[in-house]
C-alpha cells in the first residue's frame, strides 16, 4: 500500500496497524452487538447488565475514527466532511453502514411502539425490549466506525495528487483551484473505490 509524501513508510505502517485494529475492534462490537439484539428479539437476554459494556465500545473505536476523519477532512470544506472521510471506503461499507443505519431508525421505532405500554422501571435490570432498542444503535454507529477507520487507510492508494492548468496543487474533491480559479485537472472528483 502507498503512503502518503508527508508520512515516513514505517510511520504510516504504524499507523496503518493501530487504524486496522481499531476497525478489528468495531467490528468486534458490532459482531457482539448483533448478537445481543438476536438474543432480545427472542426474548433471551445474554450477559446480564454486561451487554452495556458496548455502548462504552463504541468511544473506544469513534474516539480514533473522529481523530482520523477529522485529520483526513482537514483540507476539505466542512459540507465535504463525510464525502471527504469516506472518499475511499468500498461499496461493501457503503452497504454495511446505510444498512445497519436504516435497521437502527426501524429498530427504534419498533422499540418506541413496543415499550410504549410498559410502565417505567428505571431501577430494574433491562428487560429484552429495551436491550434490542440499544443495540440497533450500536450496530449502527460500529458499522460507521468501520467505514471510516478502513476508508481511511486506502486513501493514499486512491487519492492521486491533482493539480489544476497552472500547477497549483487542489484537493481530490475540487473541481477548481482554491488559489486562482483554473479547472482541476487529473482523475475525477470522486475516485471509484476499489473491493
Amino acid at each position: 500500500m502507498a503512503h502518503p509524501p508527508f508520512v515516513g513508510r514505517q510511520k504510516w505502517e504504524e499507523l496503518t496497524s493501530a487504524v486496522l485494529a481499531s476497525s478489528a475492534r468495531a467490528g468486534i462490537g458490532l459482531a457482539l452487538s448483533l448478537v445481543v439484539q438476536v438474543a432480545a428479539l427472542v426474548g433471551v437476554i445474554l450477559f446480564g447488565d454486561a451487554p452495556f459494556a458496548l455502548h462504552a465500545g463504541l468511544f473506544v473505536v469513534w474516539i480514533p475514527a473522529v481523530i482520523i476523519a477529522r485529520r483526513q477532512t482537514r483540507d476539505f470544506k466542512q459540507k465535504d466532511f463525510w464525502k471527504a472521510a469516506l472518499r475511499a471506503y468500498p461499496a461493501w461499507t457503503k452497504w454495511l453502514s446505510d444498512g445497519f443505519f436504516a435497521y437502527a431508525l426501524i429498530n427504534f421505532a419498533y422499540f418506541f411502539i413496543a415499550t410504549a405500554a410498559t410502565s417505567s422501571r428505571h431501577s430494574a435490570p433491562p428487560d429484552a425490549a429495551t436491550l434490542g432498542g440499544f443495540t440497533g444503535h450500536w450496530m449502527a454507529f460500529y458499522a460507521a466506525a468501520i467505514s471510516v477507520l478502513y476508508s481511511s487507510t486506502r486513501i493514499p492508494s486512491v487519492d492521486p495528487c491533482r493539480q489544476c492548468a497552472r500547477g497549483h496543487q487542489v484537493g481530490s474533491l475540487a473541481t477548481f483551484c482554491e488559489q486562482c480559479g483554473s479547472p482541476a485537472q487529473g482523475s475525477p472528483p470522486l475516485p471509484p473505490a476499489v473491493c
